[in-house]
């Protein structure tokens, strides 16, 4: 037996949600822009093997990739279940750069688990996935949050509310929207961005975040694209964060000559994403930020609609 999970990039905060609002992307052309995980029968415990454009970016060691951690909680959860791990051999084809801005440890997580759960014939519900996979990331940010995980593994985009054991509740997207994201080729990690941002903020600006999100939220459940893309600004992380990403500014500039709808910062960086209606301006954005805002042979530019499917299961 074998199966494989694919989990989408996805992207964190949508500027007008910091931590609390995801979204998961699909490319509008066969690219593929998250991570697989496979999983087959085997004859060890835990065997793993990585390939993929960004493999050569992860530990050597297998027992300090993310994947393990994501085999060990899998494993707690089994023993606490009294059920049996049977043993495999795992396959991370590992298509998304790490501290990109993607939700790259996130679709690992989530492929992982996602791939466990689906071999083992589904013991774990999804909530008990989801809340797994955010444990997952608490351990490389510092701090649980499931702007990343939950869209990666739902789908679409989910706004989280972690009430009532209710962790996420999927956001109206919109289907006309495209959204152009763009990876630079350079690093940035979660740990730094975050150490870069305030301690405490203005009460304008706390107005300011609690007003744009409601409104976003509302516009999206009734269908007012244009009120969504104006209220869909950054006021907490984007100001501070933007000098650590080369171009931004120039991008922005352009994109608003192009008619972006809006723009915005990537989880926290360095990829960003500017929506657009048209998408023969979406391709001409695409194609500018390939020649201006991509630094390096490791970047790359996708025009995605929201992924509303999330984690894909096949059994090969």
């Amino acid at each position: 037996m074998a199966v494989s999970a694919y989990a989408p990039a996805s992207i964190g905060n949508v500027s007008v949600g910091f931590d609390i609002l995801g979204a998961a992307l699909k490319p509008i052309t066969d690219q593929v822009l998250g991570d697989v995980v496979e999983v087959h029968d085997g004859s060890q415990e835990f065997e793993l093997e990585s390939d993929g454009w960004f493999a050569g970016k992860l530990p050597q060691d297998p027992r300090k990739n993310i994947v393990y951690d994501a085999y060990l909680g899998f494993r707690d959860f089994m023993k606490e279940k009294g059920i049996p791990v049977k043993p495999f051999r795992m396959v991370l084809h590992k298509n998304l750069p790490v501290g990109s801005g993607l939700g790259s440890s996130a679709s690992s997580i989530v492929a992982a688990v996602a791939a466990l759960n689906a071999f083992h014939g589904y013991p774990m519900s999804k909530d008990e996935a989801l809340r797994l996979m955010g444990k997952l990331e608490g351990k490389i940010s510092g701090s649980v949050h499931y702007d990343n995980a939950a869209p990666c593994y739902l789908g679409g985009i989910q706004l989280m509310t972690e009430e009532l054991n209710i962790i996420s509740q999927r956001v109206p997207a919109f289907a006309d929207w495209y959204w152009v994201s763009c990876y630079p080729g350079i690093q940035v990690s979660t740990s730094e961005a975050r150490s870069i941002l305030p301690k405490e903020y203005s009460r304008k600006d706390a107005i300011t975040f609690a007003r744009q999100l409601a409104v976003f939220i509302q516009a999206s459940h009734t269908g007012n694209d244009l009120l969504a893309a104006e209220v869909l600004r950054d006021v907490i992380a984007e100001p501070y964060r933007q000098k650590l990403i080369p171009g931004f500014q120039d991008a922005r500039n352009y994109a608003r000559e192009q008619g972006a709808l809006a723009m915005g910062i990537s989880g926290s960086g360095p990829s960003i994403f500017i929506v657009m209606k048209d998408l023969g301006k979406a391709e001409e954005v695409q194609e500018w930020l390939k020649r201006h805002f991509i630094q390096n042979e490791d970047g790359f530019c996708n025009i995605c609609r929201i992924c509303e499917e999330g984690t894909v299961i096949t059994e090969l």
